[in-house]
C-alpha cells in the first residue's frame, strides 16, 4: 500500500474506534520525560482533530508538574511553530478547524509530542500529508536537542512504512498498550 491508501484505511478505522476511550500509557510517556530531564521542559503538544489522540489530557498532567506548554499555529507555505500556552489561555480556530493559542510568545519545544495517522516498528510516521510536522522537526534539530514522541493507538500500526527522504522518523512512540 502506498501513504494515500494506508491513511485512508487507518482514518476508517480510528473514526470506527472513536467511541471507544482508549487511553495513551502516560506511565511510559512520564518514563521518555524523566529519561531525557536535562534536555528541558518545555513540551510541545497539539490540539486533537480528526480522531487524534487527546493531548489535551496529557498536557494537563504534564503542566500540573511544572512542564511549559506550548501548541502549533500554522503559517504561510506549510510552515508552522510553536506559542505558550496554558489551560487558562483562550485559543481561536485556524482554517483547518483546529484550535491554535492566541499568543504571540513563540518558544521552541525540547519535546514535541507528535499526532499521527500510522507508524511502524521503525518509529516512522504517517501523517495528513502536509509536512508539517517533518519540516517543523528538521528546522528545529538544526538548531538544538529535541525529543519526538508519537501519540498512537496500537490499532494505528502497520507492518513498514514507505518513508522517503523528506519523512522524519520519531524518537519514540506512546500508544494505549504496555511499550
Amino acid at each position: 500500500m502506498n501513504k494515500s491508501e494506508i491513511r485512508k484505511k487507518i482514518l476508517k478505522i480510528r473514526k470506527q474506534k472513536s467511541s471507544k476511550r482508549l487511553n495513551i500509557n502516560f506511565q511510559y510517556l512520564l518514563k521518555i520525560l524523566k529519561k531525557n530531564k536535562n534536555i528541558g521542559k518545555v513540551i510541545g503538544g497539539y490540539y486533537p482533530y480528526n480522531y487524534e489522540v487527546d493531548a489535551i489530557e496529557i498536557l494537563t498532567n504534564l503542566e500540573k508538574q511544572n512542564y511549559q506548554i506550548s501548541l502549533p499555529k500554522i503559517k504561510k507555505n506549510s510552515q508552522m511553530d510553536f506559542f505558550c500556552w496554558s489551560f487558562k489561555d483562550p485559543l481561536e480556530i485556524n482554517k483547518y478547524g483546529i484550535p491554535e493559542p492566541t499568543s504571540d510568545k513563540m518558544i521552541v519545544p525540547n519535546i514535541l509530542l507528535v499526532p499521527l495517522v500510522a507508524f511502524d516498528k521503525n518509529c516512522n510516521r504517517i501523517g495528513y500529508g502536509g509536512g508539517f510536522y517533518d519540516r517543523y522537526i528538521k528546522k528545529i534539530k538544526k538548531i538544538k536537542k529535541i525529543v519526538t514522541i508519537g501519540l498512537a493507538y496500537s490499532f494505528q500500526r502497520i507492518n513498514q512504512i514507505p518513508a522517503d527522504k523528506y519523512d522524519v522518523k520519531l524518537d519514540f512512540i506512546v500508544t494505549n498498550k504496555k511499550n
